[in-house]
């Protein structure tokens, strides 16, 4: 199981599948109606428009970046533009060759073939995904041991459009053999805000603009959180409300699920308070800490921790994890003497 993302935070498990849904249905499905990521919306309209006028697949096209900014929806849009149909699978699903295999051989003639999580693949399929990106074809084993005898097995032009938040983990052949890269930044609030209003178009609600302000500010930088954001306001409006969505009642719904003024949920919270008063700002080890909130080291590195580093709020060290001066400030402590000022 992967750990999930720092979104999946703000809803229940039991809720996975209709949020699933609802982001699905608020996605952008042409790349004119994608909002922010000017410069890789340009880029890749290019490459696109260039492959259509040639009549031939476009390059191999791999995104990066952090969960939530679009990475799933720019797939879908790729083979929107292109007419043409997706096949969606993951890095962690393809563990031998034969599954990649499998899902090569049953590719079709300019059909999109998305991986997420592509930094995740296993090495025997790694090794087969070079030879069917670059030559199109798969040598597939028939019998074993001494008797065993490869069949290459043409493939038709295909592009596959690789996703990962961890770019530094794939091995440079697999990176070389994409023709473009694109890496996604976090959003501006007053993006956000645009795709807010976009979403409550679609949603028929009617979002105020101190709303969509007050909603974008609690983020993140990221669409995926600003859109759940949106539908639980919404859901308070709706059941303790009068269904209007103001700057009251986004506040109002955003107390209620713990999400603060700056975006910091419960797990956020409990790190930087383990942090700074269980063990006085640190430094303190990533297992450590882990077991002071009650998770797995994996998710406060990968879930809590990115955000955290990024808005000042922790800093890392070679002995471990401190807390910064905005984290005391934040938290509404006073910082012991023996504090590190490191960061301060």
């Amino acid at each position: 199981m992967g750990v999930p993302e720092e979104a999946e935070r703000l809803v229940s498990g039991g809720a996975e599948d209709v949020e699933r849904a609802a982001e699905a249905a608020l996605r952008p499905k042409r790349l004119d109606e994608f909002v922010g990521q000017r410069v890789v919306r340009e880029q890749l309209g290019l490459v696109l428009e260039a492959a259509l006028a040639r009549g031939r697949a476009p390059d191999h096209v791999l995104l990066s970046g952090p969960p939530g900014l679009g990475k799933t929806t720019l797939a879908m849009i790729i083979a929107a533009e292109l007419g043409t149909s997706v096949r969606v699978t993951s890095g962690p699903a393809i563990q031998h060759a034969g599954d990649l295999a499998a899902v090569l051989s049953s590719l079709e003639e300019n059909e999109v073939l998305f991986l997420d999580e592509i930094h995740r693949i296993a090495r025997p399929a790694e090794e087969l995904l070079y030879v069917a990106m670059e030559d199109f074809r798969v040598d597939v084993v028939v019998g074993k041991g001494a008797g065993a005898n490869a069949i290459g097995l043409a493939l038709p032009p295909f592009t596959v459009v690789g996703a990962t938040t961890r770019a530094g983990l794939l091995p440079a052949p697999l990176r070389d053999r994409f023709g473009f890269t694109g890496h996604l930044e976090f959003y501006e609030d007053e993006e956000l805000v645009r795709v807010l209003e976009r979403s409550a178009g679609l949603l028929g609600v009617d979002l105020h603009r101190a709303a969509a302000n007050e909603i974008a500010r609690r983020s993140r930088g990221t669409p995926r959180i600003a859109n759940r954001l949106l539908r639980r306001v919404r859901d308070w409006a709706q059941v303790r409300g009068d269904g209007t969505l103001d700057r009251a009642a986004a506040r109002s719904a955003l107390e209620v699920y713990e999400v603060d003024e700056i975006g910091l949920d419960r797990l956020d919270r409990a790190v930087l308070h383990a942090l700074c008063v269980r063990f006085g700002g640190g430094p303190v080890g990533l297992t450590t800490l882990a077991v002071a909130v009650g998770e797995e080291p994996e998710t406060v590195e990968t879930v809590a921790e990115p955000f955290l580093v990024r808005e000042g709020l922790m800093g890392r060290t070679p002995r471990g994890r401190v807390a910064t001066t905005r984290t005391w400030q934040h938290l509404h402590l006073r910082p012991p003497p023996s504090a590190p000022t490191l960061f301060a």
